[in-house]
């Protein structure tokens, strides 16, 4: 849409919006088809972040070691998103300054595996030893002083108990990654705020920053695979070429020839691991909110927008508690952009965008509309004003909830009130 409105398109990161990842296989729904003129990263949804399968700069698949434009001393996957960022950036400068542009930079930080930088990790060592109970306990209590929430919406039960998890410095460890993977994706962002500072163009960029999903509670990698247990002193596997492509999410091996490790006998973070951080780091992750990622209950599906554009936007450091939605940032572009959204497409009817602008918003006014729907795998929810109908799975009863006063989701009102 802005493609056809005269911007320059870019986008840098994970595309996962398309069954056919295959470097031979279909491509009619790859990112350069979609209207970005320049793409690197996977079109696949999760990998390594150190040989990250399906990586592909244009349409054409690359690995970490064959990329002719991008070849750093050490390659991990956000580092290289937010550099190909900064690089077409310049680039855009560069050959067609004239045009504005749009760019989409999607991380995979935070998803799993917990795969962090060793000089990263070392930040955070020590920060996450009190446990679960702790830490949640002490997030709630600033996230209160802030004003993030209000201090009627109460602290969810704890998911996992600290004290009675069999690895608790394999546990520790997994949140120090995790912090560590953030903690460069941040660094990143930097990085592409201070390019647009260097072209003078920050104040008059509309940056949107946003997660996908609450804290994810899942499992994957916690357990041993193929009896391996810890990984060997030397490599049991032939080496990869440097042209050679990682194929699989769950890589076999690394480059050098060390199979991939799963479960508690290794510590998380460097090649050859694949791990995520499990339910009691999600639930610390969501708090105070109910379930994870998946689910559409307020831990799934509440998550910050933070939206930066100095010469537009004149309030600053300021909260502002109008929920939105996905399908906002769309009809937000289309808003600032000027741009027209079409009723056809390739001569084919399109559906009408969803959505609505989210500059009222950013003034402090009301958003206007009728209600915002969710559906993820089964679990579905409606929220009319404060009032939320939310259900597990396709067959689950729905509960309601007034989120103004407990968007914790405690306090089921279906019964009470269901008028």
């Amino acid at each position: 849409v802005l493609k056809d409105s005269g911007y320059a398109t870019y986008m840098s990161g994970k595309w996962h919006v398309t069954k056919h990842t295959a470097n031979d296989g279909p491509k009619f729904n790859w990112p350069q088809q979609r209207g970005f003129e320049k793409f690197y990263g996977t079109i696949h949804g999760a990998g390594s972040f150190y040989d990250p399968n399906s990586l592909t700069r244009g349409n054409q698949w690359v690995t970490p070691y064959s990329d002719p434009k991008y070849k750093p001393e050490t390659y991990y996957y956000t580092d290289a998103i937010s550099d190909n960022a900064t690089m077409f950036i310049n680039e855009h400068y560069d050959q067609q300054p004239e045009k504005p542009f749009f760019m989409y930079v999607a991380y995979t930080a935070a998803h799993w595996p917990m795969h962090a930088l060793p000089q990263d990790i070392a930040k955070y060592e020590g920060k996450y030893d009190a446990g679960y109970g702790a830490i949640r306990k002490a997030r709630y209590e600033r996230m209160k002083k802030m004003g993030l929430i209000k201090p009627e919406w109460k602290l969810t039960p704890q998911a996992w108990e600290w004290g009675r998890v069999e690895e608790e410095d394999w546990e520790i460890r997994c949140m120090e990654v995790y912090a560590a993977m953030i903690d460069n994706m941040d660094r990143g962002i930097g990085r592409i705020v201070k390019t647009l500072e260097e072209q003078q163009q920050l104040d008059n960029t509309l940056i949107l920053f946003f997660q996908d999903n609450g804290g994810c509670a899942e499992g994957l990698g916690r357990t041993p695979r193929g009896g391996l247990t810890t990984r060997p002193d030397h490599p049991t596997l032939a080496a990869m070429k440097p042209t050679d492509y990682q194929t699989d999410m769950i890589p076999k091996q690394t480059r050098d020839g060390y199979p991939t490790v799963l479960g508690t006998g290794v510590m998380p973070g460097p090649d050859g691991t694949y791990i995520a951080y499990g339910e009691g780091w999600a639930n610390v992750s969501n708090t105070p909110f109910r379930m994870y990622k998946h689910y559409v209950h307020e831990g799934g599906i509440s998550t910050p927008l933070v939206a930066h554009w100095p010469k537009q936007i004149r309030r600053h450091g300021e909260f502002e508690a109008t929920p939105s939605h996905l399908i906002d940032l769309m009809a937000t572009c289309v808003d600032v952009s000027g741009a027209d959204y079409p009723a056809e497409f390739g001569g084919e009817a399109i559906k009408p965008m969803e959505g609505r602008s989210l500059v009222p918003a950013f003034r402090g006014e009301d958003v206007e509309r009728e209600a915002i729907y969710w559906e993820h795998e089964g679990n579905r929810a409606i929220r009319v004003g404060d009032w939320k109908l939310v259900a597990r799975g396709k067959n689950g009863p729905w509960e309601l909830y007034n989120i103004a006063e407990d968007r914790s989701e405690l306090n089921n009102l279906s019964e009470s009130q269901p008028e």
